[in-house]
């Protein structure tokens, strides 16, 4: 038995539990670091950006040669940060860092990735697993959907970095699959795609019930807000990557269906955009033990899908905490993608 939807919840998702450092598998720059060649470093802060896709830190040190050269530092986005106990305000330029990580396979370049950093009074970041523990330990289970959750790629969930396999392409959608590259990736140029490859990226979303007549979806790293209307009331806007979202509670079960889309870059899935055409029914229910939150969503989009899709998708509950946002740039984007490999427009 799902456990029951009250109108009034306010609902949320958490992604992301990276460590510090940790190579990011499908992601191109923790590729270039050398797991084998870990050192320590000291220097002083001369960038620090909060951003999206990933945090990352500049610093003035001195190289193996003696030489003053500037280290590029990339970390996880910001909530696997917070997670550690980081924040936007955690360094400032002028300050002195000491920090151990993987230098990059090529020695003569200065890029590294980060285990732990210390500051100047003695403070140590990125091994503090006490804090990310004691935020497991501090889950309380729902009754009605409401919490902070994260993307459970647990039970055969699988993360959902390359291309799906199995879905029945029209002859447009499989010459993108075909043609896939991670590089093609919206989110590496600073674009959001709406649902549902919104509702299963690796970042929080925090849904809230304002009145009796609309539940918001406020995703976590992405400025736009989703939302859907219940009891017949909203009025239809200009499409959008977002849609126009109605729901309804059949017993346990919360239904949503979006119409009114715009054509969206990946906006069905990882490497599958989507048309104007596209419309979409998700069906979330809740586990007895109020622990997970579970998605059956179908996806109607004959430019990309010969036939309606339907995937299942599932979230699990964590500690409440403030939603976090923080602006994504073409500067981390570029460094996201290549390791900090070329320039960026600004630095041409």
């Amino acid at each position: 038995m799902k456990t029951r939807i009250r109108l009034n919840a306010l609902l949320a998702i958490f992604a992301a539990s990276f460590l510090i450092g940790q190579p990011a598998g499908a992601h191109h720059s923790h590729a270039s670091l050398n797991m084998d060649d870990v050192r320590m470093y000291k220097g002083r802060v001369t960038k620090y950006s909060w951003t999206m896709p990933h945090v990352f830190i500049r610093i003035a040190g001195v190289d193996d040669n003696g030489d003053v050269v500037e280290y590029t530092v990339e970390l996880q986005h910001p909530p696997a940060m917070a997670r550690l106990g980081w924040s936007k305000e955690t360094w400032h330029p002028g300050d002195r860092i000491i920090w151990e990580g993987p230098h990059d396979k090529d020695p003569n370049r200065h890029y590294t990735g980060m285990t732990w950093a210390e500051k100047d009074d003695g403070t140590r970041l990125g091994t503090d697993r006490e804090t990310a523990e004691a935020l497991e330990a501090a889950v309380v289970p729902s009754t009605d959907f409401t919490g902070l959750w994260k993307r459970s790629d647990e039970g055969g969930f699988k993360p959902h970095y390359k291309p799906p396999q199995g879905w029945p392409l029209s002859a447009k959608g499989q010459e993108m699959l075909d043609n896939f590259h991670e590089d093609q990736n919206p989110m590496v140029s600073c674009g959001n795609p709406g649902p549902p490859k919104a509702m299963i990226v690796p970042y929080p979303m925090m849904l809230t019930r304002p009145d009796e007549n609309t539940v918001i979806i406020e995703r976590e790293l992405m400025r736009d807000v989703r939302t859907i209307y219940l009891n017949g009331t909203g009025k239809v806007g200009e499409p959008s990557v977002l849609g126009y979202s109605t729901g309804k509670f059949e017993g346990d079960t919360f239904v949503v269906e979006t119409t009114n889309f715009v054509a969206d870059k990946w906006g069905s899935h990882t490497g599958i955009d989507s048309s104007e055409q596209k419309q979409l029914v998700e069906k979330f229910w809740m586990s007895d033990d109020g622990l997970f939150l579970h998605a059956e969503i179908t996806v109607t989009d004959p430019v990309y899908l010969s036939v309606p899709y339907t995937f299942m998708h599932r979230w699990e509950k964590l500690a409440d905490r403030d939603v976090i946002q923080a602006p994504c740039t073409m500067e981390a984007a570029k460094l996201y993608l290549q390791a900090g490999y070329g320039k960026t427009a600004e630095e041409k």
